[in-house]
């Protein structure tokens, strides 16, 4: 089971390295693709990047790898040395496909090996390796990979047995598990502060500061509209936001021509459209906004509704003020706001 942290109780148990919740939570890092005990000594990510499962195993199947350092899949009991360098060949790069005759090879039985895999992961052995190799291959065909060729070199004899073990594992088979099944996210710099991007099937779907305070939770609402999950990634969807955002610092774009994806309601899906109409160094109040949807008394809604908005600057909410002319809340903070009001105004904004 995956556990939302609301309180921050499981991201200071990471901070601290407490050992408490060693083997009860294992910590999976969106940044890195890899997950980690409590009392792991790597760097600390930032608490938007975490994601937090009862077992290694959900951590495995969300697509995420063992982390070197604090090695998750060693607690809480020593590994059974043939049965580590098993799991090295498995997890290595390229993998190593292994059937029955060649763990016996290894002085190993494989019944004695599935049933202790079982018992302490929850999957067989060959399941752990099945799962590593998927892992690998989407990976590859994220980067440009033909799937045959990706199929092949994480040890799958065939396109067809390929397909067949994506299709069992995702539900889908492998192009559409390596892309359309997870939401891929990205960083870059701003002369603002970092943002965040988020591209599912070819559309982006999320585009924040990475600081905003509700962006765990976005990319939460994001992952249960879409139904897929979230991991690192970076694709040339990503690349074009990041050279569009740039262009718009440097006020050489005022308007943005990237395919979006905004999940919500009808009438949340009504204000994102009356944002986007709001013209380049322009401002309107939220009673302006309800107006133009037709519905005059909705002006908390539609503030509400603006609050929601996962797509910053371009489905500028930025542009909105109070009716006196005063800056009002904005999830990347009111600094933000000015610097970005200033720079569509044509003033200096740093």
């Amino acid at each position: 089971m995956e556990h939302k942290d609301e309180q921050g109780v499981f991201y200071r148990a990471l901070l601290n390295k407490d050992a408490q919740f060693d083997g009860s939570i294992f910590f999976a890092i969106k940044t890195t693709g890899i997950f980690c005990r409590s009392i792991c000594t790597a760097r600390k990510p930032k608490r938007e990047n975490v994601r937090y499962f009862d077992t290694a195993r959900e951590a495995i199947n969300a697509g995420f790898r063992p982390c070197k350092i604090c090695a998750p899949l060693d607690y809480p009991d020593d590994i059974p040395p043939a049965y580590r360098d098993l799991m090295a060949l498995v997890t290595a790069d390229p993998p190593v496909r292994l059937q029955d005759w060649q763990i016996r090879g290894r002085g190993v039985e494989p019944e004695t090996l599935r049933r202790w895999f079982k018992k302490r992961y929850g999957m067989t052995f060959q399941a752990f390796s099945r799962t590593s190799r998927l892992s690998k291959a989407f990976d590859a065909i994220r980067c440009g990979t033909k799937v045959v060729d990706a199929g092949l070199a994480a040890g799958f004899e065939s396109l067809s047995g390929f397909g067949a073990a994506a299709k069992k594992i995702s539900g889908t088979g492998p192009t559409g598990a390596a892309e359309a099944g997870v939401l891929l996210v990205s960083r870059f710099e701003t002369p603002l502060g970092t943002m965040v991007a988020g591209d599912w099937n070819g559309r982006l779907c999320l585009l924040e500061f990475a600081d905003r305070r509700a962006l765990e939770r976005e990319v939460a609402d994001l992952e249960r509209l879409l139904k897929v999950p979230s991991r690192p990634g970076h694709t040339d969807l990503h690349a074009m936001a990041e050279k569009q955002i740039s262009e718009y610092f440097k006020r050489e774009r005022k308007l943005f021509d990237i395919p979006l994806e905004t999940p919500g309601s009808d009438f949340q899906k009504s204000v994102w459209k009356i944002l986007m109409a709001i013209p380049y160094g322009e401002t309107r109040s939220y009673r302006d906004q309800a107006a133009a949807l037709g519905r005059p008394q909705a002006v908390r809604a539609v503030a509400n509704a603006n609050g929601q908005n996962r797509m910053s600057i371009i489905i500028p909410c930025h542009r909105v003020i109070g009716a006196d002319g005063s800056l009002t809340g904005y999830g990347g903070g009111l600094p933000r706001k000015k610097s970005l009001l200033e720079l569509e105004s044509g003033q200096n904004f740093l």
